[in-house]
């Protein structure tokens, strides 16, 4: 299976956010890539970073992932779009949808990890999911409860995903460093991260950040012996494609964790 890893800009509108979602599944599908996976929060943008919040509302919303649906139609490639989602209760969730190459939902992923600086943005969600797309098992795992909560990745691990895909904003665009080199002792941990989460696994991780003018890790796909397989480049708006062998996932490190020693 080939998959692409975005990186697009702050979106300044929901209108914006599409626009760039049709252009870089058109880049991807150029590329035959079977699936493409959006930062966090991507429509209508991470909070605080560009888009008018009164956009945020459920039709605005509901319109959004129908066009992001016609998307993935027209360009017969599954997506997964992470976006803010209002909840039964009406309660605003963080969720990761996953379009399938039909245009399909299959159904989404929540949040359940807020970093506490986002118990004022977002109520956290409670369930986990497995999703198949090509006839290949894939988990979700949404920032920061995938850099401080592993346990979200073993999860899918254990249930024989054979990629988790990792949506996520880190870095800044007024000031900081631009990083040079994947995994550096001198930037921050998030890329190792990634990579201990594909390690400690024996699966793929394919992680997508934000273009920002200063990110803190870039989008990558990290391979179950944590070599990083592709990166994007730092502070460039664009797509990567890699090809991964679900043959080398295999989870084994992940299903020797003996779960009932913490029960």
């Amino acid at each position: 299976m080939k998959i692409a890893l975005a990186s697009p800009p702050f979106p300044s509108s929901i209108q914006d956010g599409l626009t760039w979602t049709e252009k870089l599944v058109k880049e991807a599908a150029g590329k035959q890539a079977a699936i493409i996976c959006f930062p966090e929060s991507f429509i209508p943008g991470y909070p605080g970073m560009g888009y008018a919040p009164e956009e945020r509302n459920p039709e605005n919303l509901q319109n959004a992932l129908n066009r992001v649906c016609a998307i993935a139609a027209d360009h017969k490639m599954a997506i997964v779009m992470p976006m803010d989602w209002y909840g039964a209760s009406q309660e605003l969730l963080n969720v990761a949808f996953v379009i399938d190459a039909a245009g399909k939902v299959l159904g989404y992923q929540t949040k359940n990890q807020l970093d506490p600086t986002e118990d004022v943005l977002w109520v956290p969600g409670t369930t986990r999911n497995i999703f198949e797309v090509d006839g290949v098992k894939i988990g979700i795992t949404i920032c920061h409860e995938g850099f401080r909560y592993p346990e979200s990745v073993r999860w899918a691990a254990q249930q024989d995903a054979k990629i988790v895909f990792f949506p996520h904003f880190v870095g800044r665009n007024k000031e900081g460093v631009l990083p040079v080199e994947w995994g550096s002792p001198q930037s921050p941990y998030y890329e190792k991260a990634v990579m201990m989460r594909a390690m400690e696994n024996t699966i793929y991780v394919g992680s997508s950040n934000y273009a920002s003018r200063y990110p803190e890790a870039a989008s990558s796909l990290v391979a179950p012996d944590g070599s990083c397989v592709v990166h994007g480049e730092y502070g460039k708006p664009g797509v990567v494609v890699a090809e991964i062998d679900t043959s080398l996932a295999t989870g084994l490190l992940a299903k020797r964790f003996k779960n009932w020693l913490y029960a």
